[in-house]
């Protein structure tokens, strides 16, 4: 049982990874898409490369709801817990190194990226594998969490808070450019 859920939980960190990288791109490719914006980035925001993590993390969840939901009765808290920490991870990091720094460099925040995937991954199994946040009302909150947040990119993509976290660096605009 640990096995198989160590390669789940490997084909949802390379499933994250390899859909966030293709999502940075996807609003562009797309020609403005409406559609597109509400799961890739628009810009080059914290929040934008956020999200890059939670979509695919979200629709990775969607399917081992599906399949694993019976054999991991904590899943869906333990998901949002790993979702929340991954999130929070980008800006702790990108704006710790910018600080530190002084500057922004491309290949650390790429590797950002996927730090934030792996911990995301890796608080994942160890979480499901202790078996821990199985009440009912543990469940019930994670799935209301991970909509939430879902809801909450869609929305902050076309009304986004004009807080630094959702300023896009190269141009200084907020939102949809």
């Amino acid at each position: 049982m640990k096995r198989k859920l160590f390669f789940w939980e490997l084909g949802g960190f390379l499933f994250t990874g390899a859909l966030g990288t293709l999502l940075h791109f996807v609003y562009e490719w797309s020609g403005g898409s409406a559609l597109a914006a509400c799961v890739s980035a628009v810009n080059e925001s914290t929040w934008e490369h956020m999200k890059l993590l939670f979509v695919p993390l979200f629709l990775f969840s969607v399917v081992q709801v599906c399949l694993l939901g019976r054999n991991y009765p904590n899943l869906l808290a333990v998901r949002a817990l790993s979702a929340l920490t991954g999130m929070l991870l980008i800006p702790v990091l990108f704006y710790t190194y910018i600080g530190v720094l002084g500057r922004s460099i491309d290949w650390v925040n790429i590797a950002i990226f996927f730090l934030a995937d792996l911990g995301a991954f890796a608080l994942d199994f160890a979480l499901l594998r202790r078996g821990t946040l199985s009440s009912r009302w543990m469940q019930l909150l994670g799935l209301a969490v991970l909509w939430g947040l879902a809801f909450c990119f869609v929305w902050c993509t076309f009304r986004p808070v004009p807080l630094p976290l959702w300023r896009d660096p190269v141009t200084g605009l907020y939102g949809i450019p």
